[in-house]
């Protein structure tokens, strides 16, 4: 079997509480991606999108990847990597700067941007992204591409993504003990947005909701910009929980029921539908009314979507969310989900699948791959403004974006 060339190559993965997912992908004639291969293996040793334990989240990442290079006939050196957990903050900042040269330039980008990075930001955590919203000169507001603009005064508005340094430290360390390298680490909510919305929604104004095992990812977009991110620690981990207590089943059963007799509204079930539910020990399996699984399943769904309407409320966002709420991710996926989603945040809501992508349409046209093909194209999207290195460190790239600073500081001032 003869290997791809590697130049061409784009590896994202997404290493989630309840599976791990490497999805591998290469440009076309068109420069359109398009999936060649991809590796999935139950996750063991994260928990709610965090790692507790480094070999076993070794072992799936080292499995999925290895079924990935396995189906699209590569060898995967680097990956671009996803972030999560009740440890991401999020804010916008305000930065302001003179135009040196009566016209804005690259450089007065670069400062304005710092200008605004300059808050303080805890010793635990470490910039993930710095995404710029939008920029005024003088004052003409709302601006997205000032390059070239005249004035005197420029203005940025960001938005500031942090982490917990020792999280970020912890997958970068699992995927180094799988001989491959980190080229970027990005926010997950972030890149399941670039995979399921469309740029109508974000400039009419959406929130994203990224339901995952262990936690949901909120992500609000207004005028095209990203406003706010949020992580709630509740997602479907917490479903399979309650349907195995309220059921009293073991875990693994109560996940297999979920997935597939699932609802999240009991009023569309007919009543004479049962299921067979395994019992615990060496005890016969019952029969129970699927009636009685929806009743557990939705309060617990109800409970959540209240969590993250008092979240959009608490960002002050949630009356400009014209466009709705797109509801993405593995545990989106079940019948009359999106219908309770409605009732709750009183607007429309659809389920995100990804889009803009070619091959393995069948294997990713899923919600629950939303996050894996986002990294995809996340982590290939042109830089705007300043980006952090994932390591924390100047590597080669982050000499020469210092060295460019201190000769643009050089030339403006002798």
């Amino acid at each position: 079997m003869s290997k791809r060339p590697e130049k061409n190559l784009v590896v994202g993965l997404d290493i989630g509480t309840s599976k791990v997912a490497c999805i591998v992908a290469e440009y076309d004639e068109d420069g359109q991606l398009e999936l060649i291969g991809m590796g999935s293996q139950p996750s063991k040793g994260m928990k709610k999108g965090m790692v507790v334990n480094i070999e076993a989240t070794t072992q799936s990442i080292r499995r999925a990847v290895e079924e990935a290079e396995l189906m699209a006939g590569c060898r995967i050196q680097s990956v671009h990597c996803g972030i999560s957990g009740a440890h991401v903050r999020s804010i916008n900042s305000h930065g302001i700067v003179a135009v040196r040269s009566k016209e804005v330039t690259e450089a007065d980008i670069e400062r304005v941007i710092d200008a605004a990075c300059a808050v303080a930001i805890p010793a635990d955590q470490k910039i993930l992204h710095v995404l710029p919203q939008e920029f005024a000169v003088d004052d003409n507001e709302g601006i997205q591409e000032p390059v070239g603009m005249s004035g005197v005064r420029l203005e940025a508005k960001v938005h500031m993504v942090t982490g917990a340094v020792t999280s970020a430290q912890n997958i970068q360390k699992c995927v180094a003990r799988c001989g491959l390298e980190v080229s970027k680490l990005s926010l997950e909510q972030l890149a399941s947005a670039e995979a399921v919305l469309n740029d109508d929604e974000k400039d009419l104004g959406v929130c994203l909701v990224d339901i995952g095992g262990g936690t949901s990812d909120i992500a609000v977009f207004v005028n095209g910009a990203i406003r706010h991110t949020a992580v709630i620690p509740i997602a479907g981990d917490q479903v399979t929980n309650d349907i195995a207590v309220a059921l009293r089943t073991p875990t693994q059963h109560a996940e297999g029921i979920k997935i597939r007799y699932g609802c999240a509204l009991p009023e569309l079930i007919e009543e004479d539908d049962a299921i067979e539910v395994p019992s615990v020990g060496e005890r016969p399996p019952r029969r129970l009314s699927r009636y009685t699984l929806a009743e557990v399943i939705k309060p617990r769904y109800e409970e959540l979507f209240m969590l993250i309407h008092k979240e959009l409320t608490r960002s002050g966002y949630d009356d400009v969310i014209a466009g709705g709420v797109v509801i993405t991710g593995g545990s989106a996926k079940m019948e009359g989900l999106v219908d309770l989603a409605e009732e709750v945040f009183h607007m429309p809501v659809r389920l995100g699948v990804p889009q803009r992508v070619k091959g393995l349409t069948d294997v990713v046209r899923n919600p629950i791959h939303a996050t894996g093909v986002g990294l995809l194209q996340f982590g290939t999207k042109p830089v705007t403004g300043y980006q952090p290195l994932s390591g924390g460190h100047f590597g080669n790239q982050g000499f020469q974006q210092a060295w460019s600073r201190m000769k643009a500081w050089f030339q403006g001032n002798f």
